[in-house]
């Protein structure tokens, strides 16, 4: 896609996640939390949001297609989504078990994957008055309330003893007493990092790419949970796979993101088996 183009996609992606803020805003600690089949969160918020992108989407490229948490898409069917040529992946909430009890660690993701790659990412990070956000080949922005935006980058540090790493949940790691024999070994990197956090999803991939942590984990992700952090951190300086290390992220189910390509080798040996 030409720059012109994906600099056009990035304005409106952008101009969506302001709008998504929005709506979203009045409801944050005024709105019912209902459950999914699954047993996670949703609230009007979501539902809501994702209709308000959706529309604004098809409005403005009705030959795009779309894949989002709360109303799939009928090109999510596997090779069919991952060659599609112009798709929108949207998260309206992402972060909502922190959303339904009031932490304001929640945002809204966007993003846009040409012919399978992630090209545009925008992490709205509305209750905190801040977006990151980036396009192929233009770097990372941090762009908080009130100020100019500023370029930001991961950190240069490679020794996991050295590093802060953050990680969502415990589940799916040898950490959870529930699943003691997971492959997942996250217990290394707990013992190892010099300081380790329990924080909240796309908020720790944007603590990353500011160069404020130096690694993020997520055992348990999907495609819209992903698709707009990859440009963000790639874009920041920094390399991401799936926790198997697969580096078609996107359409794996787990996520560690790292400030470089060294320490994300290392920390992907300490998460392995032994």
């Amino acid at each position: 896609m030409p720059a012109s183009s994906l600099a056009e996609i990035l304005d409106f992606a952008l101009e969506l996640s302001e709008e998504a803020g929005r709506f979203i805003l009045p409801l944050w600690k005024n709105v019912a939390v209902d459950h999914k089949a699954d047993g996670s969160e949703v609230t009007e918020a979501d539902r809501g949001a994702e209709q308000i992108l959706r529309r604004r989407i098809a409005e403005r490229y009705p030959d795009h297609s779309i894949l989002g948490e709360e109303f799939g898409g009928d090109e999510f069917d596997g090779k069919k989504a991952r060659d599609a040529e112009h798709l929108w992946l949207l998260d309206p909430v992402d972060g909502t078990a922190s959303f339904a009890i009031g932490l304001p660690t929640f945002g809204t993701l966007i993003g846009y994957v040409a012919k399978g790659e992630a090209s545009v990412g925008v992490i709205g990070a509305h209750a905190l008055g801040e977006t990151v956000y980036a396009a192929s080949g233009e770097g990372c922005w941090l762009k908080r309330q009130g100020r100019m935006a500023q370029r930001i980058r991961t950190t240069a540090v490679t020794d996991p003893s050295e590093a802060v790493v953050v990680a969502t949940e415990l589940a799916h790691t040898d950490l959870d007493p529930r699943e003691r024999d997971s492959p997942v070994r996250l217990s290394r990197v707990y013992q190892t990092a010099k300081r380790f956090r329990w924080s909240g999803d796309c908020i720790n991939y944007a603590l990353l790419c500011e160069g404020r942590v130096d690694a993020a984990i997520d055992p348990r992700m999907h495609p819209w949970d992903i698709a707009a952090l990859a440009p963000c951190v790639r874009e920041a300086g920094g390399t991401l796979t799936s926790i198997d290390g697969n580096e078609d992220a996107i359409w794996n189910s787990s996520l560690i993101a790292s400030a470089n390509a060294t320490l994300h080798a290392r920390l992907l040996d300490l998460l392995r088996r032994d």
